[in-house]
């Protein structure tokens, strides 16, 4: 196994994360060991995707090979690549808009999904059904198991750890979340566990999310 624990971030250009940058820091059989935007150092086995996108395609103890949106890239120990995002640049705020039934929608991402959100004060915490889950690469078995009470009785649950929600530019890391067994909630429920990290304005049909910590 060869490991390189120092990162030299001077070398990089500044970046207001427009771009993601991998530094490979670490390669042995099957993983590596990589910083993303000067992150922690994150190990993924191969075929695992990162909550960026970056999936790992290969890893031996010389080299790693990537993938992102389809293309694949080499790279050595130390060695170090930007990738353009096609996501914006986090701004901490979003804006919302009823639709006619006086609900807010949002289109974004759990852990570089797409997925469909519903802004939900009632829910203590971000809910999601085990298809999305999965879809999301969630591994939620790992999590605890609970049993909560629905309109339907009782379901079967577990509290997990979501890395990454983004909405639009207001990203979210390490928020509490809840997966419920089958295919209830149709769509995920923005609930308090990550309303209560933003500041929310309501202008009429308008409602202004603005993240604050």
């Amino acid at each position: 196994m060869r490991i390189l624990m120092w990162v030299l971030p001077w070398l990089l250009p500044s970046l207001a994360w427009a771009e993601t940058q991998v530094n490979i820091v670490g390669l042995f059989q099957g993983k590596a060991i990589m910083v993303i935007n000067g992150g922690k150092p994150r190990t993924l086995a191969v075929g695992e995707v990162s909550p960026e996108g970056i999936r790992l395609v290969a890893a031996s103890s010389d080299r790693a090979v990537i993938e992102v949106d389809g293309l694949k890239r080499e790279l050595g120990m130390g060695q170090a690549l930007a990738l353009p995002s096609k996501e914006p640049a986090a701004s901490g705020s979003v804006t919302l808009y009823a639709d006619s039934t006086g609900h807010h929608f949002v289109d974004g991402h759990i852990n570089g999904a797409a997925l469909r959100f519903l802004v939900d004060t009632g829910a203590s915490a971000v809910v999601l059904n085990s298809g999305d889950a999965k879809y999301a690469r969630i591994d939620y078995k790992r999590g605890i198991p609970v049993s909560v009470q629905t309109a339907n009785g009782v379901a079967n649950a577990y509290k997990v750890v979501i890395n990454q929600v983004r909405l639009n530019g207001l990203v979210l890391s390490q928020v509490d979340g809840l997966v419920m067994e089958g295919g209830s909630p149709a769509v995920v429920l923005l609930g308090m566990s990550a309303l209560n990290r933003m500041e929310m304005k309501r202008d009429g049909i308008a409602l202004t999310l603005t993240k604050k910590y």
